[in-house]
Order: structure tokens, then sequence, then C-alpha cells
């Protein structure tokens, strides 16, 4: 796999993410406190949920989320979620339509594991079983893995082989144009809910 090196990349991920936390302050230390307490409050069970996920050049990265379903919930049920699954919380079924159960991948950015945009990181396992299945699908990971990327705003049902479409054309076509574009769109769809496309992602997703 030959690697790529986006100088751009990591630069304007920490400015953004250094310009957001200082101009909204107030806005980060809401959602750190509320959202924790929040899943807390539901059920007393743990505030993470903590993962290894495929990064760059496939190496392993710990990837953590706020959780969305009941303690456990891939031993007891299916590995594939629905948007009604029973497994998920009230608070957790709000995360999901707005994301915010991503929010603390922005930790993996800031230690260099992720970028802000890029295709997204699946869990090793399932990475691993997509490359087997799909020509070219390790291909996606030639760059950092995105808390957003094309895929993930434009892939709402998380179609394998259209991800792997989109992630290459990402990937071929990155700017700083197309990351704020996405980036964008991605905080519209946060505002208004939209993140709804959760049917058929592991309950790791």
């Amino acid at each position: 796999m030959k690697k790529i090196r986006i100088p751009y990349k990591r630069a304007f991920d920490l400015i953004v993410l250094l310009t957001s936390h200082l101009l909204l302050a107030p806005m980060w230390i809401l959602l750190w406190t509320s959202i924790p307490l929040l899943i807390k409050l539901g059920d007393g069970g743990s505030v993470f949920y903590s993962q290894y996920r495929a990064g760059k050049d496939n190496k392993p990265f710990l990837y953590r989320k706020f959780r969305t379903m009941v303690q456990d919930a891939e031993n007891i049920g299916s590995v594939w979620t629905s948007s009604n699954d029973p497994r998920i919380t009230p608070v957790g079924k709000f995360l999901r339509k707005t994301a915010m159960d991503e929010l603390p991948g922005v930790l993996s950015i800031w230690v260099g594991d992720m970028s802000l945009v890029g295709p997204r990181a699946l869990p090793c396992r399932e990475q691993e079983l997509l490359e087997k299945e799909i020509q070219g699908f390790g291909d996606r990971l030639k760059v950092a893995p995105g808390l957003t990327g094309l895929s993930q705003v434009y892939n709402k049902e998380d179609e394998n082989n259209l991800k792997i479409k989109l992630d290459t054309e990402y990937i071929e076509t990155m700017s700083i144009a197309l990351d704020v574009k996405l980036i964008l769109l991605s905080v519209k769809n946060t505002l208004f809910a939209r993140w709804d496309g959760r049917e058929g992602k592991t309950t790791a997703d």
C-alpha cells in the first residue's frame, strides 16, 4: 500500500480544533459535562465505549465514543443495529441522531490517530473482513480516518461498496475547501439531528 502524506491535514485539524475550543468554550464545557452526566443518570453504566479500530496504514488505535446502547449490548443481541433497536438507550437515540456520540473522537484527533475529515474508522475485525470481500477496500486506509467524511455525509445507509467509492473519491480530490464543506455539512446534520442513518451498523457504531 503506497503511503500518502498530506501536508495541510495535521495543521488544519489542530487550527480548527484549537480555534473552535477557544471561541466556543462554553459550548464544549456544556457538552463534555452534560452528556456523561445524562448517560450516568440513564442507567448508571459506563460513559464511554472503547474499541480498537483500523487507522492510517491499518495501524490499530483505541477509539472512544459515548455509549449509546445498554451495557454489553454486543453480548445480548444481534451484532447489527437498527434505528428502533431496543438496546439503544433514550439518551443514546438523541446522541446517534446528532452524532454527538462520536464527540470523544476529538481526543483521537488531538493525538494524531485521526483527522477531522477522512474515511470512517472501522473496527479492526470488520476492516479485515471487508478487505477480503471487496477488492481495494484497504486503500481507504492510505490516509488517516476522519470524524466525518464524504462517505459519512452522503452514504447514510453505510453501504460498503458505496463507502469505498466515496472514500476513494475523497482521497483523490481532498483539499482544504472540500474539508471545510464536509465539516459544515456535518455541523448542519448535527444541528438538525439528521445523522439517523444507523441501519445495519454494528453495535460498535
